[in-house]
This record gives C-alpha cells, sequence and structure tokens, in this order.
C-alpha cells in the first residue's frame, strides 16, 4: 500500500498518452504458463480492518489467471460462488490501498500478495479468503507470501485438456504515460523488463528523494532486493488515518514509521532505502492486475515512476491495457 503521507501535493489534472504499441511474443521457446504444485495458508491481521484474515493460494489450471473468491466465515464455499478476477476492469478503490470487486463482494489491500504472485511468475491462482475481505499484512513486506509460495511450490499450469500454454509477453514499441502535476508513470521501449522509482518526502529528513532501479531478469531478483521491503507510515499522519477509519491493523510489528523530526522510530530498515523498494513492489503487484489469461502483466519495457499513488499506478496500468487492445485491433 502507499505510505499514509505524501509531502509535495499534486494538482488535480491528469495528462496521459496511451497511442503505443505492443509486438507479442513468448518470453522463450518453452516459456510455459505456471501455477503453484500445492495449496499453503497464511493468516493475519488486515491493515485497515484490523480483522484477521486467513488467505490460502491453490493451483488453477492454465489461461485461467489469478481470481479471488471471498469464502463464508466457516470457511465453506458459498452456495452461490462469486469469483474476483484479479483484473485492473476490477478495481473499485485505490485509497491507501488497493481494492478490487465483484458485485457485492470486495477484496481489500490485494498488492502485496499480488507483486509476490508476479514476481514469482505464478501467473494462473485461486485465492480463497475467508475471516474478512483484506489480505493480512503480515511483515508489511511481500516476503512472507514469497516464503509461502516456496512452501506451495511451482510447477507448469495446464489448461483443461491437459497441455501445457506458453505464456505471452508484450514488449513495449511506443512509449506510455500518465501523470498527475509532478507524479507521473511511464514506460519505454526495452530489450527486457526494469523499473525505476522515485520518492520525494521532502519534509521528512530520514526519507527525503530516494530513487532506486532494478533489472528484473531473475525470479531471485525480485526474492531478494523487492519482496523484504516494508511498507511505512509518518508518525505525524497515524491519528488523522484512524480518525478516518483507516489502519485499524497497522502497527510497528507490520510497518516501519518514521517521525519528520526523530527520524525512524523501529529500525533498523532492511535496506538504506527501504521506502522507495517498497513503492517498486506495490506498483508490480497493482501492474499485476494487467494479467490476461495467464500472462504476466508487467511488460517487456523500462517502467519509470515518480511520487506515484495506487490511484496513479491503476490509470497507467489502464493506459497500457488500452494501448494493448489499439495494437490488437490494429493487426487485424
Amino acid at each position: 500500500m502507499i505510505a499514509f503521507f505524501r509531502c509535495c501535493r499534486s494538482s488535480h489534472l491528469i495528462k496521459r498518452s496511451s497511442t503505443s504499441l505492443f509486438s507479442t511474443a513468448s518470453s522463450q521457446p518453452g516459456d510455459f504458463q505456471r501455477t503453484l504444485l500445492n495449496a499453503v495458508s497464511r493468516s493475519g491481521i488486515g491493515l485497515h480492518t484490523g480483522i484477521t484474515a486467513q488467505v490460502r493460494l491453490l493451483p488453477a489450471p492454465a489461461g485461467v489467471g489469478r481470481y479471488f473468491v471471498h469464502l463464508s466465515d466457516d470457511g465453506q464455499t458459498k452456495e452461490e460462488e462469486v469469483q474476483v478476477p484479479a483484473s485492473i476492469h476490477s478495481v473499485k478503490e485505490t485509497n491507501l490501498s488497493t481494492c478490487i470487486g465483484q458485485g457485492d463482494v470486495r477484496i481489500r489491500t490485494i498488492e502485496h500478495l499480488l507483486s509476490a504472485l508476479e514476481g514469482l511468475g505464478v501467473h494462473n491462482c485461486r485465492i480463497e479468503i475467508h475471516g474478512g475481505n483484506e489480505v493480512p499484512l503480515l511483515d508489511g513486506s511481500a516476503k512472507t507470501w514469497v516464503d509461502a509460495i516456496h512452501e506451495a511450490g511451482i510447477t507448469f499450469a495446464l489448461d483443461d485438456k491437459g497441455d501445457k500454454l506458453e505464456h505471452i509477453n508484450f514488449s513495449l514499441m511506443e512509449p506510455v504515460y500518465v501523470s498527475k502535476g509532478d507524479s507521473f508513470v511511464a514506460a519505454f521501449p526495452s530489450q527486457d523488463l526494469r523499473i525505476t522509482y522515485g520518492i520525494d518526502f521532502c519534509e521528512v529528513p530520514a526519507i527525503r528523494n530516494q530513487w532506486f532501479s532494478i533489472h528484473l531478469d531473475k525470479d531471485s531478483t525480485y526474492m531478494r532486493e523487492i519482496s523484504p521491503a516494508r511498507t511505512f507510515c509518518i508518525r505525524e499522519q497515524i491519528e488523522k488515518m484512524r480518525a478516518a477509519g483507516l489502519i485499524k491493523g497497522g502497527s510497528m510489528d507490520n510497518a516501519i514509521i518514521c517521525s519528520m523530526s526523530n527520524g525512524w522510530l523501529n529500525p533498523p530498515l532492511r535496506f538504506t532505502d527501504e521506502p522507495c523498494r517498497h513503492k517498486l513492489l506495490d506498483l508490480i503487484g497493482d501492474l499485476a492486475l494487467c494479467s490476461e489469461n495467464g500472462n504476466p502483466g508487467l511488460p517487456i519495457a523500462h517502467i519509470v515512476a515518480f511520487k506515484a499513488s495506487h490511484w496513479l499506478h491503476i490509470e497507467f496500468g489502464n493506459a497500457l491495457l488500452k494501448a494493448k487492445m489499439n495494437q490488437h485491433r490494429g493487426s487485424k
């Protein structure tokens, strides 16, 4: 989720460019869609609701993609199961986290879990949640989800005919960008996937301006460099957020907290630029919602973001999908 404070407020004008072209290609010959080998569960408290929920990750067939199912309180499938696709078209709210929904069902704070699944290349997964409708925050990072995925194991996904499906990446051919004030997310053609993220907390000396860039060439790169980065907040903003009915489950056990005057209140940090890395983690989780039919959500491109929010991440994802659709139409 995003930090609970942003210094440098942006205007309400949003600019976007979505005339980009994508080429469609399999990552490498024999690079097939993947899913989990076994089911695995984790439980914990939700950041905003403060309610304990259990999430169970299960294998799913090739081509199905990732989707959520909200079970009854006793963990049983409801009489009329409602599946909520982990799709950008399902997004309902982006206030300090990303919430998706279908009908009356809402699933909150999905970005850390989806970041782990996308980062490890698991694009087909059934995700059951019960006891609450918010994915547990756990330690505030994606590391616990990465550990759970490794515990379950990763294998090739099979379709309903028992066949593997090659996964399809989209290579960006022209720039795409969205912006709001001085905040932006952009992507540029590249031969491989690289993400660069910048943050600017000018009123918080312990954070200030940070940039982090990474070449995501292997699952282990995400696991080592991105997944351990925890969510963060500014101490002086906590009471305001709680008064608004948010961060009921936030604590020093699941977030790193920084004071404007006294610096970090619960060190040590896992990285000197941990806040910036966590924003990149969130971006991966939000753009995982661009996944379609069991294929990666992230395009092959150099993605650059600065002072972006969940809302701007989703706007960028919509621009990517619109460009992809235009390319498909143009190729017919």
